[in-house]
């Protein structure tokens, strides 16, 4: 089993300095769990220690490079690639029934310009 070393960048795609969404692309972690951390971390201490924390990271961490993160994919898609396949069986069924619908009302209407024009 091969390990292959991520390190620890700020986003370019991140909300405020890409702290977070750094931190959930380095761990594999949804972004939300992490932002929800973060906020409440700031909550429950008062801002200074993990308001002091987030901020040093945003400037010593560094930018990630121009094309190491894969954009075709939405932010959602991204972070949950399961929630994406079941968007995507979810639409394969709702276009196999729309299809078996389409067969239906369309067949019949083949029907019917069948039968006139061979009465003509």
């Amino acid at each position: 089993m091969t390990y292959t070393h991520k390190r620890l960048y700020r986003s370019r795609n991140g909300k405020i300095f890409g702290v977070c969404r750094g931190i959930a692309d380095w761990r594999n972690l949804p972004v939300e769990y992490i932002r929800l951390f973060m906020i409440l971390a700031f909550i429950f201490t008062g801002f200074f220690p993990v308001g002091l924390i987030y901020f040093l990271a945003a400037m010593v961490l560094p930018m990630e490079p121009e094309g190491s993160r894969d954009y075709r994919f939405s932010d959602r898609e991204y972070e949950s690639r399961s929630g994406f396949d079941s968007f995507r069986r979810d639409a394969q069924d709702l276009k196999d029934r729309v299809s078996r619908m389409e067969s239906r009302v369309f067949d019949k209407e083949k029907n019917w310009d069948e039968r006139f024009r061979k009465d003509r």
